[in-house]
C-alpha cells in the first residue's frame, strides 16, 4: 500500500519546499518525516539531486539507526528490512544527514497490503532555529577515530546531523528544530568556503528554503510557518577566509564592517522574531578569539537582553578538525545547561502549532 506525502498521519519537521505537494524537497539537514505503522514491510521512495559526495539519508527503525544511500540522480525505491518479530507496530523517522551537497525529494512509502498508519505523538511545543555551518551540520560528525584531530579523507560518509550539537541540543531540551546550517558558510557574501569562488554567506541563504544556485532558483521561506522561541546563531568560524582581518586588524575597516554586518542581520532575526530569545556562539572548532570578542562586542552595542552570547569553555580551541560525536556532545550538554537557565517567553506552551 502506497503512502502519499500529504497523508495526515505523516509527522514533518524542518524547513521543507513544498511546492509541490507530491514531493517535498528536503534541503537542509535534521529536516524528518516521521510514521508509526504496522506490517513488516516498508519501501521508500525518493528522488535525490547530488551537487558534491555521495549522498545519505537517516533511517531511524524502531530505535535502530542507519545510513541509506542515494542514487546521484533521479528516483529510486530503498527497500528498508524490518525485523520480522511479533511486533505489531513500529516507529520510521527518515532525516536528512547533510547539508545542500544534495536535495532530495520524498515521493512517499509503501506499507504491506493490510496494514496501516497510526498516529504519531504530538511535536514538542518548544521550538529551535539555528543558524550555522558545518559543526551545526554535524558535517563529519561520525569519524570518532579523529577525536581531537584534522579530519580524514572523506566523501560523505561521516556526516551525520544527529549528531550535529545542534540537533543533541534540541533532543536535550525537547524541542523541534529548524537547522539553516552550510558546511563552509560564513556570514557574508564572498567569504567562508560555501560554493568557491563566488561565495555564498548567510547574509543570502538566511531567508531561503533553497539557495544553492545548482539546485535551482532561490526560494524564499515563509516565516510565519515556524516561529522559534529560541534561535542560536552559530557564524563566525568560516569568516577568517580568505583573510583573518578580525585576528590581523580588530579595529580595521573590514573587522567593523563584518560587525556591523552581524548586528544587521541579528536585527532582521529580531523582525521576524519579536519576542525569541537569541543566542550567539561560536563552536570548539579551532579559530582566534577575536571572532568571539567580535561577536561580543556587537551583542553588547545592540542592548536587547534577549540577544545573548554563550563562550563555550573550550571554545575555539579543542579541535582542528570537526566536532566528533563526543565534541558535539559536549558543546550540547554546555549550551542546554545555559538554555535552562534563560527565561524564554513561550517556552512551555502546551502543543505545538
Amino acid at each position: 500500500m502506497k503512502i502519499k506525502p500529504d497523508h495526515e498521519k505523516l509527522s514533518y519537521m524542518g524547513r521543507i519546499d513544498w511546492s509541490c505537494r507530491k514531493e517535498p524537497a528536503f534541503i537542509f539537514p535534521c529536516t524528518s518525516v516521521c510514521m508509526r505503522f504496522t506490517g513488516n514491510m516498508l519501501k521508500l521512495h525518493v528522488k535525490n539531486r547530488r551537487v558534491y559526495w555521495d549522498n545519505y539519508l537517516g533511517c531511524i527503525l524502531d530505535g535502530r539507526q542507519t545510513a541509506l544511500l542515494l542514487p546521484e540522480d533521479g528516483p529510486a525505491v530503498l527497500e528498508i528490512p524490518v525485523e520480522q518479530t511479533d511486533k505489531k507496530e513500529h516507529e520510521l523517522t527518515i532525516f536528512k544527514r547533510q547539508d545542500s551537497c544534495h536535495e532530495v525529494r520524498f515521493l512517499g512509502v509503501e506499507i504491506a497490503d493490510g496494514a496501516c498508519l497510526l498516529d504519531v505523538p504530538d511535536k514538542p511545543g518548544r521550538k529551535i532555529e539555528v543558524y550555522g555551518d558545518s559543526v551545526s551540520a554535524g558535517e563529519v560528525s561520525e569519524a570518532v577515530a579523529y577525536t581531537g584531530r584534522e579530519d580524514p579523507e572523506h566523501n560523505g560518509e561521516y556526516s551525520n546531523c544527529w549528531y550535529s550539537y545542534a540537533w543533541m541540543t534540541a533532543r536535550k531540551l525537547n524541542a523541534q528544530i529548524h537547522d539553516i546550517a552550510q558546511g563552509g558558510m560564513a556570514l557574508l557574501d564572498g567569504t567562508g568556503w560555501f560554493h568557491e569562488p563566488d561565495y555564498i554567506g548567510m547574509e543570502t541563504a538566511w531567508d531561503k528554503v533553497r539557495y544553492h544556485p545548482q539546485l535551482g532558483p532561490q526560494l524564499s521561506w515563509n516565516f510565519e510557518n515556524y516561529v522559534p522561541q529560541l534561535v542560536i546563531v552559530a557564524l563566525g568560524q568560516n569568516d577568517s577566509h580568505p583573510e583573518d582581518y578580525m585576528k590581523e586588524d580588530y579595529s580595521g575597516e573590514k573587522a567593523e564592517k563584518w560587525r556591523r554586518h552581524y548586528q544587521t542581520f541579528l536585527g532582521k532575526l529580531r523582525e521576524k522574531y519579536p519576542k525569541a530569545h537569541i543566542v550567539c556562539c561560536t563552536t570548539l572548532l579551532c579559530h582566534d578569539p577575536a571572532w568571539d570578542r567580535a561577536i561580543g562586542q556587537a551583542v553588547d552595542e545592540m542592548g536587547d537582553n534577549k540577544i545573548t552570547q554563550y563562550l563555550f569553555l573550550r571554545g575555539g580551541a579543542a579541535t582542528p578538525g570537526h566536532l566528533r560525536i563526543p565534541e558535539a556532545e559536549e558543546m550540547a550538554q554546555e549550551l542546554s545547561n545555559y538554555i535552562n537557565k534563560l527565561n524564554i517567553e513561550g517556552w512551555d506552551q502546551d502543543d505545538a502549532e
